[in-house]
């Protein structure tokens, strides 16, 4: 591996290094899974990405196949951004914001992938506009692997999820050759397909796909949905009146078809003001019953958390502030955090006191941002940040199910499955319910060095993919599955689209060279084999609690 080190460094601008301690730190994302790569790449330019794939693909035409892995922050939660081969690490100098229009009708941001959603917002927000669609780990998490995950987060219930927010892409293929995405029109769409390039191949291609399968993509995968397994994308990418546009397939594929090089986004204006209420209730059913009626005055996030959560972050001597000083028991069953950033005050106030009215009838006990500062409350939603910081020694809290998406009249039936699921594994599973957009978030306490609760793993994430389907929800709606979650999704897909995922990927990636495992079926010996026995949040600590 040294003498392709020496090559590619004698080639590219950015650096390549083969050092074994580097190569330890790239080894591991968030997810429990660990793989060490063979060399790292830390590209300059989109030039120094095109030389690497270039020869990556003459080595995989003589039948060597040396996969590439791209990565930002080391976010991923699924194990997509690490693996073996080449690591292309795009947090090291592709992280420029390139251009910022202020234009009324053209408010863009025109950046590279290892550009921060917080730098990429700090940014903006100086020019009064914002990106609202970013995740938990906005603090380390980059735009590319934003748009390569399709994360949302806190917003995504109103604003969308990173995907909504894209217009155009520059993308590396599998190949070398750099192509632009965006919407082009039937006459366009033509010109594309007469090209003798792979860029040609792939318009070619995929148009015979969409037309072929028409039927199955219209019946089988529903657009208006976000579900990130697979290239669900495909039912984006032609319009009835014949325009294309590749953009919504590189969204949520995880580097599985192309290495993202430079992002366009959409972006809008930037609300500063935030009203935000709390609301405690002794009964979960009434939580649930006051989150359907607050939704009706369109917040701009609601969020329904497990008490459960709140008593684990108590016994670590953490005070919030529905606390009473005269109660010795001040355990709730359920709390809701709602927020309003309209910019108009008339409008806060008048949704703030059509809420308030709601939760009054439900017997909740309210506290406001009138009284409180929003700081304060926003703490309340961050519980987490105490409770997964297990403090028992080899103990952790990963995140295995996080992300999966419940239509909101199933909620209490499939809280009522996960609590069974929960007995019958010997766990907890308090959840966490964005209300809006219905993504679930719930993490057991595992002890990943024994061997049980390694066993423990895998069937856990199969079974609840299976309550997921079995409840009319998305398994993959947060971000992609990677390599942790790709067995459990590709069984709850159908297998007939599985088929034309296959061959999407097959289009884009003939030699197998572009991120193999994720979003694919791996032997259960080889993810096994990958489990990471030290998994911690250590690593991203400072980031505390976004991570």
């Amino acid at each position: 591996m040294s003498k392709i080190s020496k090559y590619l460094n004698e080639h590219l601008l950015g650096e390549v290094t083969v050092d074994e301690a580097i190569r330890e730190q790239f080894a591991n994302d968030s997810s429990i899974l660990k793989i060490k790569p063979e060399l790292i790449v830390s590209p300059r330019v989109t030039n120094d990405i095109r030389k690497v794939a270039r020869f990556t693909w003459q080595l995989a035409e003589k039948g060597h196949i040396l996969p590439i892995t791209v990565r930002g922050g080391g976010s991923d939660q699924t194990g997509a951004s690490i693996g073996k081969g080449v690591i292309i690490n795009t947090l090291a100098h592709l992280n420029e914001i390139i251009f910022i229009s202020l234009k009324d009708k053209q408010r863009i941001a025109h950046v590279q992938p290892g550009v921060t959603y917080k730098s990429l917002n700090d940014t903006l927000r100086a020019s009064g506009l914002n990106l609202p669609a970013y995740p938990e780990s906005y603090l380390y998490s980059t735009v590319g692997s934003g748009v390569a995950n399709n994360y949302s987060g806190q917003l995504s219930g109103s604003k969308g999820s990173t995907g909504d927010w894209v217009t155009k892409l520059e993308v590396v293929l599998a190949n070398g050759d750099v192509i632009e995405t965006g919407r082009i029109n039937k006459r366009e769409l033509n010109k594309k397909k007469g090209l003798q390039t792979l860029e040609g191949e792939l318009y070619r291609k995929l148009d015979g796909l969409i037309e072929d399968n028409e039927q199955l993509i219209t019946d089988k995968i529903d657009d208006k949905i976000r579900d990130n397994a697979g290239y669900s994308g495909i039912a984006k990418v032609k319009q009835r009146d014949g325009s294309f546009d590749l953009t919504p397939l590189f969204i949520g594929s995880q580097g599985t078809l192309g290495v993202i090089s430079e992002i366009v986004f959409r972006t809008e204006f930037f609300s500063g003001e935030n009203s935000v209420v709390v609301a405690t209730f002794d009964s979960v059913e009434s939580a649930r019953d006051a989150a359907d009626k607050v939704a009706k005055n369109e917040p701009t996030s609601l969020e329904f958390i497990d008490g459960t959560l709140f008593d684990q972050a108590h016994e670590k001597g953490k005070v919030f502030p529905f606390y009473s000083e005269d109660k010795a028991d001040n355990s709730v069953a359920a709390v809701l955090y709602i927020s309003f950033n309209d910019f108009s005050e008339g409008a806060r106030h008048r949704k703030m006191k059509h809420s308030l009215k709601s939760l009054s009838k439900l017997n909740a006990n309210v506290i406001t941002s009138d009284k409180h500062s929003v700081e304060e409350l926003v703490a309340v939603r961050e519980v987490t940040s105490t409770v997964f910081n297990t403090e028992t020694k080899g103990e952790s809290m990963p995140p295995l199910i996080d992300g999966a998406s419940i239509p909101s009249d199933r909620v209490e039936e499939f809280s009522v499955s996960v609590i069974e699921l929960a007995k019958k594994h010997h766990i907890e599973l308090p959840l966490y319910i964005r209300y809006l957009d219905g993504v679930v978030k719930t993490r057991p306490v595992l002890q990943l060095s024994k061997v049980g609760d390694k066993q423990k793993v895998f069937k856990l994430i199969s079974e609840y993919a299976e309550l997921v389907t079995k409840h009319g929800g998305v398994f993959i709606s947060e971000s992609g599955e990677g390599r942790l979650k790709a067995n459990a999704a590709i069984e709850n897909i159908d297998p007939e689209v599985n088929q034309l995922y296959e061959q999407i990927r097959s289009a884009f990636d003939p030699f197998g060279t572009m991120n193999p495992g994720v979003k694919q079926k791996n032997e259960m010996k080889t993810l096994v084999s990958a489990l990471d026995s030290t998994y911690s949040r250590a690593r991203f600590s400072q980031y505390s609690p976004h991570s």
